[in-house]
């Protein structure tokens, strides 16, 4: 076949894929009709996306387009279908450029309503008062550990835990300095600093760090001060306009961050599930011991466990624990009511899918 006749071939096969894009809106669209008369909610069904990606990712093996080519591609699609029910607002950390606004993007497509906002607990305060629908957040860093302000929200918060997402993450220097010596300080979020400190010692040893509330913020802040420098994602140097000066300058190649998306619901059960929970302890001795005793007589296996401040009393903790299962589950259900017993405070903040590539 010669190359216009394959170019011919290409434009009728785009026709296609439009008309049958065309096709599933307007089913879409049906599909809302049928919730109304039926007097269901449009809600936003997390799990009937998961389902309709795998089951597409799956049909792609062994194709010309790889799976995950393909699950952005149909990510895009059914945000644009979801936006013809009901456009789904989405908070987010902000502004527009940090990893937080890429995790949205990945987590609902560019048909959702982003909104920018400027702090995790400004985040949890717009889902809780439905001024958003659902929120995205960082919650742990690969290299750094926890991030606390999302942690506290959730924890002395009403939101449930719905999904999670695990990125890579790439840190860029990124600057209008003419080269390294230029640079005269670096501005980013406490978290990208840490998990930069190893290059920033050895390439910028004399160099002020200022903390800004994202990366993204960071980017701003360079953009006008040539002898400055951000910290922050290839995303956030575009739409700011400030050019990478360093690429990947993060300690370790293998970084990532894992994110959460908070609403007022969890999710349904899929057979691979992580639940959040925490807990406060009555005082006395072998207390935590009794606690984590309702997790042992269950065969539940905890992935991880951390404490926090206490609101309640100076001194006073909180524990975090991750488990694997989901609250619905049987043996579950029955060491969260253990739990109960054996803790003077108890909140399951949510049930959710793991995320596929993340590691146990």
């Amino acid at each position: 076949m010669s190359l216009p006749e394959l170019r011919k071939e290409i434009d009728a096969t785009d026709e296609q894929i439009l008309a049958l894009l065309l096709r599933r809106g307007d089913l879409a669209l049906r599909v809302a009709e049928e919730k109304q008369r039926l007097g269901r909610p449009l809600a936003y069904d997390p799990e009937r996306e998961r389902q309709v990606l795998d089951r597409i990712a799956a049909l792609a093996e062994g194709g010309s387009l790889p799976p995950d080519a393909i699950r952005s591609i149909y990510r895009e699609v059914i945000s644009a279908c979801l936006a013809l029910q009901r456009p789904l607002s989405v908070a987010y950390l902000g502004p527009e450029g940090t990893f937080s606004h890429m995790a949205a993007l990945q987590l609902f497509g560019q048909a959702a309503v982003l909104r920018d906002v400027a702090t995790i607990e400004g985040v949890f305060d717009a889902v809780s008062r439905q001024d958003a629908s659902r929120g995205v957040v960082p919650i742990e860093n690969s290299t750094e550990g926890g991030v606390a302000a999302s942690m506290r929200a959730l924890v002395h918060g009403n939101l449930m835990v719905e999904r999670e997402l695990v990125i890579d993450i790439s840190h860029c220097l990124l600057s209008h300095a003419p080269n390294l010596p230029s640079v005269r300080r670096v501005y980013s979020h406490p978290q990208a600093l840490g998990q930069c400190t190893g290059w920033l010692r050895k390439n910028l040893p004399a160099v002020e760090w200022i903390q800004t509330a994202s990366t993204a913020a960071a980017v701003q802040q360079a953009a006008g001060d040539p002898q400055s420098a951000a910290i922050g994602s290839r995303l956030a140097g575009s739409l700011h306009n400030v050019p990478v000066l360093v690429e990947s300058v993060q300690d370790t190649l293998n970084n990532a961050t894992r994110f959460l998306v908070v609403g007022p619901h969890d999710a349904e059960p899929t057979g691979d599930d992580s639940t959040l929970i925490a807990f406060a302890l009555h005082d006395g001795p072998g207390a935590l011991r009794k606690a984590l005793g309702a997790f042992e007589e269950q065969g539940i296996s905890l992935s991880h466990i951390e404490s926090h401040p206490s609101r309640d009393r100076d001194w006073g903790y909180v524990f975090v624990a991750e488990l694997v299962g989901h609250r619905a589950d049987a043996t579950t259900r029955k060491a969260i009511d253990a739990l109960h017993e054996a803790c003077s405070w108890v909140r399951v903040m949510g049930s959710f899918p793991r995320h596929r590539t993340r590691l146990p």
